[in-house]
């Protein structure tokens, strides 16, 4: 029997949205934050962060390394909705996490389709992440995101599947197929394209510095307006200080 006391409205009901650029909205929201601050912390127009809140722009890994280092946060609680495993204070080791074949947090862009691997555990030393590449041409790739991508620290990647060709800002370009793998300091500007029909991809690990290497780097990713950059820090520079430098 149908109870029509349920139907006295025929709006759809809204639709929960877990993207990662929601997330980042209601992470944001709950510690009070509006645009414009977010913005004067990172260096990000408030436009480019209304746009990836909103799923406008593409959210790679050095977005969203920069937008949890101005929230404060790890960056694993901008891509898992669920809850996480902090680092219990004086234990050292013990810690692990178990992800099963097809599990993980997908983050889509044009140029890449992102896996990230081993969200529930928060103050990892790296971030793994299983990668399809899809950008066929350095344009096609430089058309979404800007240019090169660059972010503190260090990444190595190892081919499972397919062909691929990898573009650094001091090196030519160079080919590597399923078993090759490249490690490489990821401050240097970089893209991943596919080199060969069927599907390319790789498993990556990505290792921001710490707050001592990232002093001794005196590197920042600055994105503002899409464009990629490395920029001087001073020693002792603020978040903030450094955006506005």
């Amino acid at each position: 029997m149908i109870d029509h006391t349920t139907r006295h409205s025929t709006a759809p009901a809204p639709r929960h949205d877990d993207s990662p650029g929601a997330r980042i909205r209601a992470l944001r929201l709950a510690q009070g934050l509006t645009l414009a601050q977010v913005s004067a912390r990172i260096g990000l127009a408030v436009s480019t962060l209304s746009k990836l809140e909103k799923g406008a722009i593409s959210l790679s890994y050095d977005k969203l390394l920069l937008i949890s280092e101005g929230l404060g946060l790890d960056m694993a609680s901008l891509v898992d909705p669920k809850p996480q495993q902090p680092r219990v204070p004086g234990l050292t080791s013990g810690r692990r996490v178990l992800q099963r074949a097809g599990e993980g947090q997908v983050v889509e862009t044009g140029s890449y389709r992102q896996t990230y691997l081993a969200t529930e555990l928060l103050n990892k030393k790296m971030t793994p992440i299983f990668v399809e590449i899809r950008a066929r041409t350095l344009d096609e790739f430089v058309a979404e995101f800007g240019g090169l991508i660059r972010h503190p620290g260090e990444e190595f990647s190892y081919v499972l599947e397919g062909e691929l060709e990898f573009h650094s800002e001091l090196y030519a370009p160079v080919r590597l197929r399923a078993g090759d793998s490249i490690y490489f300091d990821s401050e240097m500007g970089h893209a991943y394209l596919k080199a060969s029909a069927g599907r390319c991809r790789l498993l990556c690990s990505c290792a921001p510095r710490g707050p001592d290497d990232a002093v001794d780097a005196h590197v920042f990713v600055n994105i503002a307006g899409g464009r990629h950059s490395v920029e001087p820090l001073a020693a002792d520079a603020s978040i903030a200080t450094r955006r506005k430098a």
